[in-house]
């Protein structure tokens, strides 16, 4: 699989409120930021991930500028999502422009995020 592919595949996940933690490499120096959260290490990341999916709904995620640089056991990416959710809890809808970028590394012939950032720009920065 191509990391293209895998970082699609994520994508779909992420709509289909299926797992995401298998997508991230065991260890304490992985790290994921989120538009409003750092997490670091694997376990902290299954915990968020396994929330997230827990307290969302409805998953909208619209990739339109996927760039991708493969080597042989690393990868780094970086895209332009739309994103949009129901939060379960208070049943209010959410939408982000967002940025998305972020390393891979090849484990077991298996390609694993080992870092990855997503962040938007708040509507009244400018």
């Amino acid at each position: 699989m191509t990391v293209e592919a895998r970082i699609r595949e994520y994508y779909e996940a992420l709509r289909a409120g299926e797992p995401l933690s298998p997508f991230f490499a065991a260890g304490e120096d992985v790290v994921k930021f989120g538009i409003t959260e750092r997490l670091t290490g694997f376990e902290e990341i299954e915990a968020g991930l396994r929330d997230q999916t827990r307290t969302t709904t409805d998953w909208t995620v619209e990739s339109s500028n996927l760039r991708v640089v493969e080597r042989a056991d690393h990868a780094w990416f970086s895209d332009d999502v739309a994103m949009a959710w129901t939060h379960v809890p208070t049943d209010r809808g959410l939408a982000f422009d967002t940025r998305w970028s972020g390393t891979l590394e090849r484990r077991d012939g298996a390609w694993l995020f080992v870092g990855m950032h997503v962040s938007t720009v708040p509507e009244d920065a400018f």
